[in-house]
């Protein structure tokens, strides 16, 4: 087992950053509920206690039990932590007079302790809490103040506990990982031995003992995570994994092609599967998003239920899953409410009768492009932006036909070709093309047009839960716009989106 730092999710929504911070540590943490903390073993060198929506003051905080780690592991509480630890310990928590939101300074600093080693005076720091500490304890001491929070941050005397009212894993925390490291390496003592390459060392050696002889089938999609979910399976088991590769009728222009060949020469054991009849029959009269969406997941699983079928003795399916979709599925308040079904077709369902092999669910997905790299696998795959499962199906904003797949193609084709042209692909991360049900009067030469209307869609993220419209050059867009209109046959008119997410999301449906 690795060592480990364990985060108590107290709801917040810096929760996935503090673990990838610490993960940029190379150091193995896990993220669990304040309600399901798992059993205290020798792996775990400290525990750190998240911020949260929550006021330690309502009726129904969360109140942990934490008699098995203060006090006997070093714990560093963030923010609402800090304030738990400080009521339950007989100090007062009221309501801020001034919320503190946002840019602080420290105004004092107590440089000789172990937290606060290497911290500059007036460094600055990001707070978001509605309470404040008013007073504790007489055996805390205080190791950090601002200017308007005089328990900024504090230790309890002859314990490894700490209390801190700002939030280190954010950027705007100026010095946020010099305090997470002096936590994680110097006080907890973890050795920062958590590398793409120990990874793939243990992941593999893990995945031959798991698996032995048994065949495995994995539903490859040309994306990331299971292009790296291959390799790592492949180097294990060899050709006892079984790929297949669905062509749905949705996909980008040449993808079908061009990512089989790719895999074959990574020596993978892969079958591609023209579907795209099913697909478009399945979606025929269909334009509501999600009825669209449920009907290429149906077809999907059908046709890889099939294929899976040809495949005798079977006994596992692998899938891509990544860390977040995992913390997601046992979060403090549940999945969170479902804006639309995943963009990626999900489990297959109970008839398949296979155990569940998912090699990456302990990765986030920068760190799924690190271990790629560690594997050998291509720039051009690992840099590929994301691309949701229900592919063009989703961008076609009306029913799907195979003359408004082949336009959209068409287009997306010149609009990703000119990213790369120019250096801009990976500073997008993430960029496609809408056809809109719209149409709209155009002239080209001496005649009038009534053709469509597409819209280029450029973001930039760290993860997909939150994003920005790309700041992309105007004579850019200008130079795709005109490729566009004078290239494909049946677009006239080309707009750019400027949403960012939230309140809009990356796709459109």
């Amino acid at each position: 087992m690795h060592q480990t730092i364990l985060i108590l999710d107290f709801g917040s929504q810096y929760t996935q950053l503090i673990a990838r911070r610490v993960r940029e540590l190379n150091v193995y943490c896990e993220i669990h509920p304040f309600n399901k903390i798992p059993e205290i073993t020798a792996d775990i060198k400290g525990v750190i206690l998240s911020g949260s929506p929550f006021s330690v003051r309502d009726k129904n905080a969360p109140y942990p039990d934490l008699s098995a780690i203060k006090g006997k592991l070093p714990l560093l509480a963030v923010c609402y932590g800090a304030q738990l630890l400080s009521q339950t310990n007989g100090g007062v928590v009221s309501p801020s007079t001034i919320r503190e939101y946002g840019r602080a300074n420290l105004s004092y600093i107590k440089h000789d302790d172990e937290l606060m080693k290497g911290m500059s005076d007036g460094s600055q720091v990001w707070m978001s809490h509605g309470d404040t500490i008013l007073s504790v304890p007489g055996n805390f001491e205080t190791i950090a103040s601002t200017s308007n929070v005089k328990y900024g941050g504090f230790k309890i005397q002859k314990e490894a506990t700490y209390g801190i009212q700002f939030h280190p894993e954010v950027y705007h925390s100026t010095e946020g990982m010099i305090l997470l490291k002096n936590y994680v390496v110097d006080i907890c003592k973890c050795e920062q031995s958590w590398t793409p390459d120990s990874f793939v060392e243990a992941t593999i050696s893990e995945l031959k003992e798991k698996l032995g002889n048994d065949k495995v089938v994995l539903g490859l999609s040309g994306g990331v995570d299971s292009s790296v979910a291959a390799i790592l399976l492949h180097k294990a088991i060899g050709k006892k994994l079984h790929c297949i590769f669905v062509d749905n009728g949705l996909l980008r222009k040449n993808e079908f092609e061009n990512v089989l060949l790719s895999y074959h020469d990574m020596g993978l054991n892969v079958k591609g599967v023209d579907a795209k009849e099913l697909f478009y029959k399945a979606l025929h009269g269909l334009s509501e998003p999600e009825s669209k969406r449920k009907a290429i997941g149906k077809t999907f699983i059908e046709v890889f239920d099939a294929e899976a079928h040809k495949i005798e003795d079977v006994k596992w399916l692998a899938q891509g899953t990544i860390y977040p979709d995992v913390i997601e599925s046992v979060s403090v308040n549940g999945p969170s409410a479902t804006i639309k079904s995943h963009h990626n077709v999900g489990g297959l369902p109970d008839y398949m009768k296979l155990k569940i092999v998912e090699p990456l669910n302990t990765l986030f997905k920068d760190e799924v492009r690190r271990v790629g790299h560690s594997l050998g696998l291509k720039d051009e795959l690992l840099m590929r932006h994301p691309f949701p499962g229900p592919g063009l199906g989703i961008r076609i904003l009306s029913e799907i036909t195979p003359e408004k797949v082949s336009i959209l193609q068409e287009v997306d084709y010149i609009f990703i070709e000119e990213l790369k042209n120019h250096g801009l692909y990976t500073k997008v991360w993430q960029a496609g093309v809408m056809l809109l049900p719209v149409q709209s009067v155009g002239v080209m030469g001496d005649e009038r047009t009534y053709e469509s209307v597409v819209a280029l869609r450029a973001v930039s993220s760290t993860d997909g839960m939150t994003a920005d419209w790309s700041h992309l050059p105007y004579e850019f867009l200008a130079k795709v716009s005109n490729e566009i209109i004078n290239r494909v046959k049946g677009v006239n008119r080309v707009v750019y989106d400027i949403s960012s997410k939230p309140p809009a999301t990356i796709e459109w449906e």
